[in-house]
């Protein structure tokens, strides 16, 4: 008897897989995909229904008026000012944290010992567990002042100067509380996650890319900037956006330092406001089927189309740059 039959006998008979296993498998898999659209669903519909009576009350002018008139009988809202805190503080705190998060992934998986690489790994995903309010708190107490005595007061007068731009710096308030704050509160914030997805998505890269362009001369910053980046953009993207989501929808850490003040600013050392800071402040105070209700329903709405439109441009970026 030939080998080749002798292994066809000696091998073991191969089971059969239940049809009605399968089936219930795939329908309990589609169950959970379309569980998680009609959720999605569900949340979109229950704030639209919620703030259409101020959409109907104040119309498309609620999308840009800077009025927050709490007072019976001259009740006004508009979405404006907390809109712009919301889009100025995420884009800011993307601005802070993500050359730091880059700092921090390539000096884990090119320059650290292996030594050393795990504590601060371990650092990076304890960070990421600290609770929001906690970092509020660190904010008040630790960061604003700080902000306050060695930011805006020596460099905002010499900045406020530059031609142009000099209004983004120029600011009257002395508070300390601020939209610099709380960006710098949030790029902290998102800082971990950021760069926790740089780090492994960067040790995803196959080593004879990197050996191969070494091998040619290159250095490490080059391995980086010409390897590992092209290889790695789509997790990186992915992780920035993850960084943004996580910015445009914190409350508690952001309403410890922002201010809280509904009224429109004009440099990053005023106070101000964001979507998720009003409406955790003032949706316990509104009555049920009331106009500022509805008002604070449409601004979450709003939070929710933002952070849509977000991430439909990331992917649109993405497949546009791979074609």
């Amino acid at each position: 008897m030939s080998d080749m039959t002798m292994g066809a006998v000696a091998a073991p008979a191969r089971r059969k897989v239940s049809s009605l296993g399968d089936r219930i498998f795939e329908w309990l898999c589609r169950g959970a995909g379309l569980f998680v659209l009609v959720l999605l669903g569900a949340i979109i519909l229950t704030l639209f229904i919620g703030g259409l009576p101020a959409f109907q009350e104040f119309g498309a002018s609620f999308l840009w008026s800077t009025d927050w008139v709490p007072v019976e009988g001259r009740e006004s809202y508009g979405a404006l000012v907390p809109v712009l805190g919301t889009l100025v503080t995420s884009i800011l705190a993307i601005i802070f944290a993500v050359p730091v998060a880059f700092g921090i992934a390539f000096f884990l998986t090119e320059l650290a010992p292996p030594w050393l690489k795990r504590p601060i790994g371990t650092a990076i995903e304890l960070l990421a567990a600290v609770p929001s309010i906690i970092f509020g708190m660190w904010g008040l107490f630790v960061l604003v002042p700080v902000v306050q005595k060695y930011i805006q007061l020596p460099f905002g007068d010499a900045l406020s100067a530059i031609p142009l731009i000099g209004f983004i710096f120029n600011s009257t308030n002395f508070a300390g509380t601020s939209i610099f704050a709380a960006s710098l509160v949030l790029a902290i914030m998102i800082l971990p996650f950021i760069a926790a997805t740089m780090r492994d998505v960067f040790d995803q890269v196959p080593p004879v890319f990197k050996e191969s362009a070494y091998g040619l001369g290159a250095t490490r910053w080059e391995v980086v900037r010409n390897v590992v980046l092209p290889y790695t953009r789509i997790s990186v993207v992915g992780g920035v956006m993850l960084g943004l989501g996580r910015a445009l929808g914190e409350t508690m850490a952001v309403t410890f330092v922002i201010g809280n003040a509904n009224r429109m600013f004009s440099s990053v050392f005023d106070p101000s406001t964001t979507i998720a800071s009003v409406v955790a402040m003032e949706f316990p105070e509104s009555l049920m089927g009331s106009i500022k209700q509805s008002s604070l329903l449409a601004l979450g709405f709003l939070l929710f189309l933002i952070s849509f439109v977000v991430l439909a441009v990331s992917r649109w970026l993405l497949r546009s740059r791979l074609k």
